[in-house]
């Protein structure tokens, strides 16, 4: 990890926001889960970030791009900051996660399939008949 602040001050929210491509709301959120620790503020209450606040919050982004959850960006967060963790632990939920998604996938493929069988029997008409509407009625 990128030491805190190294070359730059404390930023606000929103150019934490603008540097992480993470929105503020969701910044405020991963603070509130604890994946982002509790910031600095200043006198008047403003939260101010560091570099290394950054850096982390592009991980979490990096990681929900690629479709991780919470749980599994909290886990896969600790073992980033963790210089004594084994890369095996890291592949464990990758693997996992790739699992998941492969479920997800194919749950999506079946789901794409009955839709494409129903739509085959729709004429798509003027006529009231309509298969599709059928099935999701019965």
């Amino acid at each position: 990890m990128n030491p805190g602040g190294a070359g730059h001050g404390p930023v606000a929210i929103g150019e934490a926001a603008a540097r992480s491509l993470v929105s503020a709301r969701m910044i405020r959120h991963y603070e509130s889960l604890g994946l982002l620790p509790r910031v600095a503020r200043t006198d008047s209450g403003y939260r101010q970030y560091t570099e290394a606040d950054v850096h982390t919050l592009r991980f979490i982004r990096r990681a929900r791009d690629l479709g991780f959850s919470i749980e599994e960006i909290s886990a896969l967060l600790g073992l980033w900051q963790d210089r004594s963790r084994a890369s095996s632990q890291v592949k464990q939920i990758a693997l996992k996660h790739i699992e998941k998604l492969e479920q997800r996938i194919a749950a999506m493929q079946d789901m794409q399939r009955s839709l494409q069988a129903l739509v085959s029997c729709c004429h798509g008409d003027d006529r009231p008949e309509c298969p599709i509407l059928d099935e999701l009625a019965s």
